[in-house]
């Protein structure tokens, strides 16, 4: 079984050009956590997840440089949760987006697909073709087609 055989075709996804906003108000419309990020070709260019945005509002620790000749401490958070999770609506999705994007291509083995998931511990995998986003596979995709003709077990 390959990957064209159990993607998602439709696929929720945003522009380069688009704001956080935008990402929320999807993650919230389609009760998903994350989206892969397109540009005006369809190609995939970055992937945004509630990871991405956690790690945005959440507390930033201190940051203390030990030096020979100083020591310096960086404070990690200047404003209140409140004005971070604000500002951060306001941002372009690329300004927190991960570029560097794990993908498999359209006529990747089931098995493969397995392993990614599993070995790197993500959630989903855009699909490409020639470059452009043509699905998405999730963890459920990959459970759901191997176990759904085995209902003996």
């Amino acid at each position: 079984m390959q990957a064209h055989e159990i993607m998602i075709r439709q696929i929720y996804k945003v522009k380069k050009d688009d704001t956080v906003r935008d990402v929320v108000d999807k993650f919230i419309k389609y009760q998903i956590s994350g989206l892969p990020v397109v540009n005006d070709r369809n190609e995939l260019v970055a992937y945004i997840s509630d990871g991405d945005i956690m790690r945005y509002i959440g507390k930033h620790k201190d940051l203390i440089i030990n030096n020979m000749y100083y020591i310096a401490i960086l404070q990690g958070d200047c404003d209140h949760f409140d004005e971070r999770a604000s500002r951060l609506l306001n941002l372009n999705v690329m300004d927190i987006a991960r570029r560097k994007v794990i993908t498999v291509s359209w006529d990747e083995e089931i098995e493969n697909i397995a392993a990614t998931l599993g070995e790197k511990r993500i959630k989903k995998l855009p699909v490409l073709r020639s470059g452009v986003l043509v699905g998405i596979i999730s963890r459920g995709d990959v459970i759901r087609s191997v176990f759904k003709q085995r209902d003996s077990l």
